[in-house]
């Protein structure tokens, strides 16, 4: 029992870090450079700014999450109700690697790199290119 607890313990504490590291990154207020202030809002919401209607795959209490297509532009968008779940799915999807627009605490986008800088443009936020298992040792994060 005692190192379930060790384990749950240095997790929360690496999630803790891990959003510390990202509102770093992140700042606030607006990327500067022409891109807008970051959106926030529900997830319908949230698709309304980027032009286009959700499809929802993931209704649950922790997160929503939907597909989303503009013209030829598809992405997923994922809301959260809290930092800490965030933080969490984005350490989890590091591991595969990938470009993802991370808007504050209470979003992320993923799609290809062209779609999320399009998108980017719309919502605001922070591009996220996450090595993965197959991408090297890099982690890049960009504003603009």
């Amino acid at each position: 029992m005692t190192m379930t607890r060790t384990v749950g313990a240095a997790r929360c504490a690496l999630s803790g870090m891990a959003v510390g590291a990202l509102m770093m990154v992140m700042g606030c207020g607006s990327g500067g450079g022409g891109t807008p202030h970051t959106a926030s809002g529900s997830l319908e919401q949230l698709a309304a700014e980027a032009g286009c209607r959700p499809d929802v795959r993931t209704d649950a209490a922790e997160l929503r999450q939907a597909t989303c297509q503009n013209g030829a532009r598809r992405y997923v968008l994922v809301t959260f109700t809290n930092a800490r779940g965030q933080a969490e799915w984005l350490d989890e999807a590091n591991d595969y690697g990938g470009t993802y627009l991370v808007g504050g605490s209470s979003w992320v986008a993923v799609g290809a790199a062209d779609d999320i800088a399009a998108l980017h443009h719309r919502l605001g936020g922070t591009v996220v290119d996450a090595a993965g298992r197959h991408g090297g040792n890099h982690h890049g994060h960009h504003e603009g």
